[in-house]
């Protein structure tokens, strides 16, 4: 199964039997809104504070990602989730919720591909036979966490990105009618020294470059196996930066080939987001999204989805350390 130093293999090739995405106002106003499940109308999601928004979100994708695969809440030996909250309380109270066995996450935007990771691990190697992954985020509480309340009105730098308000859950299941997850890449983390938390998508930029050399260098593969590889939140400054980098190594991947997730959610006439977005339920809803649904479509027959994460805390930035970052990288492909 493990094939190179990084990357599992997947013999039995797990089934994403279903997925569910949901989102807020401002993302009911992008490019890809057709493709989520359900999106609200206003950011308190009917609850009375940003963290429960984002619990409920995550609720809700878990649920409708069940119910889509004609299944209970009974049949799933175990979910995979975290966030971005403190001790990652949106997952573990979506756990409550659910009341399905519970293993928790924390890999920053990168939460989704590296659950997916470990739930096609676990179905690949008969220790469960339905395990459901999901991830979320919401603009408001990541601010108040991270930065300064929205109330604030604080201004950023061209650089900064904005936190996608969404929640994305996948079910994966050893056999039946859906993509399949063929392999996957876990990360390592780097870190290039930049402190910067309103420059993401430039510290995390090394970090998926780094993911996707050691993904075709340990398959021996090339970027012509795949119709489309795609990063979680790089925005427009990672994104250019990660293609200096794979030219500097003599990687060549194709324009049309090489997209971003936190450039595709947003419009060009949503100036708001800076340089893109970002946020665990970024990568989540584009992929379980978007192009679950392009493979479904038979637009597309194979593709990479690389989430990226930076591993920094307020109080790491109030330290003044430098940004760690990963990233994890899952190849899916119709049938």
């Amino acid at each position: 199964m493990l094939q190179g130093h990084q990357t599992w293999v997947f013999q039995n090739r797990p089934v994403i039997l279903s997925s569910a995405v949901v989102g807020g106002p401002f993302e009911a106003e992008g490019p890809l809104a057709e493709d989520f499940d359900l999106l609200h109308g206003d950011l308190w999601v009917g609850q009375d504070s940003y963290e429960k928004a984002e619990k409920k979100m995550l609720e809700e994708a878990c649920e409708m990602a069940t119910h889509k695969a004609g299944l209970q809440k009974q049949d799933i030996q175990f979910f995979l989730g975290g966030d971005l909250m403190n001790q990652i309380i949106s997952s573990c109270f979506a756990a409550r919720t659910l009341a399905v066995p519970f293993l928790g996450l924390y890999g920053a935007c990168s939460t989704s591909m590296e659950g997916l990771a470990l739930a096609s691990l676990i179905v690949d190697s008969r220790a469960g036979r339905y395990v459901l992954c999901g991830t979320a985020s919401h603009n408001s509480a990541a601010e108040k966490q991270y930065r300064y309340p929205t109330e604030y009105g604080s201004q950023k730098p061209p650089t900064a990105q904005w936190t996608v308000t969404a929640a994305g859950a996948a079910l994966l299941g050893p056999e039946g009618d859906g993509p399949k997850v063929t392999s996957a890449t876990i990360g390592r983390v780097v870190d290039m020294g930049l402190s910067d938390p309103f420059n993401m998508g430039g510290a995390m930029a090394p970090a998926a470059v780094d993911t996707i050399t050691a993904h075709f260098r340990d398959l021996q593969i090339s970027p012509g196996n795949y119709d489309l590889i795609a990063t979680g939140d790089l925005g427009k400054v990672g994104y250019k930066i990660a293609v200096d980098l794979f030219k500097e190594q003599g990687l060549e991947i194709p324009e049309k080939a090489f997209v971003d997730c936190g450039l595709l959610i947003y419009g060009e006439d949503q100036p708001a987001v800076l340089a893109g977005g970002s946020g665990c339920g970024c990568s989540a809803s584009v992929a379980y999204g978007h192009i679950l649904n392009r493979l479904k479509k038979g637009e597309l027959k194979k593709v990479l989805i690389v989430a990226t994460g930076a591993l920094l805390s307020p109080l790491s930035y109030q330290q003044k350390e430098s940004i760690p970052c990963i990233a994890h990288a899952v190849s899916i492909e119709s049938d």
